[in-house]
């Protein structure tokens, strides 16, 4: 799926406030290596190799766009093109750190053990997830998908089916953590600009549908979309347009 570094940081503060919040839990206070999967432009690697300058941070993103674009930054970091589901670090980690990347990911029953393995003895593990699916910007996709016009074309779009309920990831990692902390925060963003939604989920959630599209029937998919996601969200009259936005957290320390 193609990715596009301008569309996703259009929101770039709103974004990276997830990110900020997951790495306030981190306890790790001199971490020699540290991995951010999904690193995507950098937002979130530059947090982190502001809060540990003298780690040797790895960005690691499976879009070549991504990476170029994070290459464009002044943040000291080895920025490496891999996919998560496959990707294994040269050495042992201290932190593992992931904003908003699993949901891109497909079975995380065997993905998280995967990854805490590659944790030093107490090492940490960090992420965070969207778990706004059934919220208007996803269920309209979904339904207008749904319809006869789309249904053939768009019948494998999955993107959200790989995050989990909460408990479930507690009981994934309880064998293999000495200490979990997880919790969901639902932020109320406030958003500026006509179609504000729209442009939001035209930068992430969207993608696999317009992926999937072409020409004429990707821009008839993308309007009947941008129209009722207007209605379902509308604008205020100073401008904002308020977007509720769920998210699931979870710091695990390896045993």
């Amino acid at each position: 799926m193609s990715w596009d570094p301008k569309t996703y940081l259009a929101f770039g503060d709103e974004r990276t406030r997830a990110a900020a919040d997951l790495l306030a839990r981190v306890a790790a206070e001199a971490p020699e290596h540290v991995a951010d999967l999904g690193c995507g432009p950098g937002n979130s690697t530059a947090l982190l190799a502001a809060r540990w300058p003298r780690a040797k941070i790895d960005g690691i993103d499976n879009s070549r766009a991504m990476i170029a674009e994070a290459h464009t930054t002044p943040i000291q970091a080895r920025w490496i093109e891999a996919d998560v589901a496959s990707w294994a670090p040269d050495a042992p980690c201290d932190v593992i750190y992931a904003n908003a990347t699993f949901q891109w990911v497909a079975n995380h029953e065997v993905l998280l053990p995967r990854l805490m393995s590659h944790l030093v003895p107490y090492g940490t593990f960090a992420f965070q997830v969207p778990r706004n699916f059934h919220e208007p910007s996803h269920a309209i996709a979904q339904e207008i998908a749904g319809e006869s016009r789309w249904r053939d074309k768009l019948a494998r779009v999955r993107e959200w089916w790989n995050v989990l309920e909460p408990e479930a990831y507690y009981a994934l990692l309880e064998p293999i953590a000495e200490r979990i902390d997880i919790w969901e925060t639902r932020y109320v963003q406030t958003l500026e600009g006509d179609d504000a939604v729209y442009r939001w989920v035209l930068g992430t959630g969207l993608r696999p549908y317009r992926d999937a599209l072409e020409g004429e029937e990707r821009e008839a998919f993308l309007a009947e979309y941008r129209q009722r996601v207007a209605q379902a969200y509308p604008r205020r009259a100073n401008g904002i347009t308020l977007f509720p936005f769920q998210r699931l957290f979870c710091v695990a320390k390896k045993s």
